[in-house]
């Protein structure tokens, strides 16, 4: 699948669905599903150097000044790994995938148990 760098702070806001356009200077072609994957900078309250989750790249539009946003949806959760990210869109195998149990999960008990099991040991 394809993957995207993004920092810890940002990567958590579209985990929760708090951020839904990614700025960059450069755009690409692709479309589809995009690996979101948190870089390995520590910031307090964050989970560093783990691929997060997975969303859908809908558009690219072009901005003023050769900048470009990027209109993401998230598409699901997955049990997070740690990777090491790269500059641009980069590869990740799909066998590292592995969603999580907990969309459209209508029990909250639920999902707080999994975030504190699977999420919450990440956190720095």
């Amino acid at each position: 699948m394809k993957a995207l760098s993004i920092r810890p702070d940002y990567a958590f806001l579209i985990m929760i669905g708090d951020k839904t356009k990614e700025y960059r200077s450069w755009s690409t072609n692709y479309r589809g599903p995009l690996l979101i994957c948190s870089t390995a900078r520590k910031i307090k309250d964050t989970i560093p150097g783990h691929a997060l989750l997975v969303v859908d790249l809908k558009a690219v539009n072009k901005l003023a000044d050769h900048q470009f946003e990027w209109v993401i949806d998230p598409v699901y959760s997955i049990y997070p790994f740690a990777v090491k990210g790269q500059q641009g869109l980069f590869n990740v195998d799909d066998k590292l995938i592995k969603k999580a149990p907990i969309d459209n999960e209508p029990d909250i008990d639920k999902i707080n148990e999994w975030c504190d099991k699977y999420l919450e040991p990440l956190f720095v």
